[in-house]
């Protein structure tokens, strides 16, 4: 078994600029020189706003799309110089579940040939083996062996995700992504698959990043958190860290915005100012300044640092003590 403390995956710089359609000189920074270090066994909780660049930085981890600079590593490889023949044989290690369940399923296969398929392109198993393992499966995510001769179309939501869990399991990667994986569900069908992704994540010894807009869940899951916005860490340090001394303004305000269930509990909440700035055209210096409670006249000068302001806890702006 791997050393706890081993960082299995590491992001230096990554950036991802997306050119804009007949304007050659202009992109979109969806993911904004990222450096980012997962530990082996631990979960990352990647959260932040619509459009802040979470669900571009997962699909980058994956090479689904190749990143404009930077270096991804993974168990000490990089994968952003791999070739495709070789990338394959590390994707069996790093899987991804999606935010829409129905969509990432063939309305077409059967659930116990979408379970056997991965088996067979990794020559992980066939035959009797394979039609065991497609059992393990399904059995594994709460669901019965009789849903293996059934098609997508005959499960809700919930067992759909269920059964995504499944198939990203199949070939046993070291690595799960799930992006957005539970934000299509109904509320307590949410609580029931984060429950069971934190059982096989201590059952399997997964590593997960674990990216969401919903604190609530991420405090659930998560033993780390990264805050983003437009395409920038602003704050990363363990759960309880983050959630007991939170830095960074951005932070403050997501935190406010979580209801709490007690109506006796009267919680100060933070209201943004403006809008999202466009991520084309964004913001001099810090790329919160425009909305921020704690703006400073520096602010809109030099970017701020992702500086260490106690042990595994960074924050991007100088102000976080005022």
């Amino acid at each position: 078994m791997a050393n706890q403390t081993q960082d299995l995956l590491v992001l230096e710089n990554v950036k991802k600029y997306f050119p804009v359609h007949g304007k050659p000189s202009e992109f979109v920074k969806a993911v904004d020189d990222v450096s980012i270090r997962v530990k082996q066994g631990s979960v990352l909780g990647v959260v932040g706003e619509s459009g802040c660049g979470k669900s571009t930085l997962a699909r980058l981890i994956m090479r689904l799309i190749e990143p404009t600079s930077g270096s991804v590593f993974f168990e000490g490889k990089e994968l952003t110089a791999l070739p495709q023949r070789d990338l394959r044989k590390i994707r069996r290690n790093i899987q991804i579940i999606f935010q829409d369940p129905y969509a990432s399923l063939n309305p077409r296969q059967r659930i116990g040939n979408m379970l056997k398929e991965p088996l067979k392109i990794h020559r992980i198993a066939a035959g009797e083996a394979a039609d065991r393992r497609a059992r393990e499966l399904v059995e594994m995510v709460g669901m019965n062996a009789d849903s293996l001769d059934k098609f997508p179309h005959e499960f809700s939501g919930g067992q759909r995700q269920r059964l995504c869990i499944a198939r990203a399991l199949a070939v046993e990667p070291k690595l799960l992504i799930c992006d957005e994986c539970v934000s299509a569900l109904d509320v307590s069908i949410q609580a029931q698959i984060v429950n069971l992704l934190k059982d096989l994540q201590k059952k399997l010894n997964l590593t997960m990043i674990f990216v969401s807009h919903d604190l609530r869940v991420v405090k659930h899951i998560s033993s780390d958190v990264a805050v983003m916005y437009l395409g920038r860490i602003l704050e990363t340090a363990p759960k309880h860290e983050l959630f007991g001394n939170t830095a960074h303004p951005y932070s403050k305000v997501l935190l406010g915005a979580v209801p709490v269930c007690d109506p006796t509990v009267k919680k100060e909440r933070i209201f943004l100012q403006g809008d999202l700035p466009s991520p084309i055209h964004q913001p001099s210096g810090c790329k919160f300044h425009t909305r921020c409670f704690k703006v400073q006249d520096a602010c809109k000068g030099q970017e701020p640092l992702l500086d260490m302001i106690a042990k595994d806890h960074y924050c991007r702006c100088p102000y976080w003590e005022n």
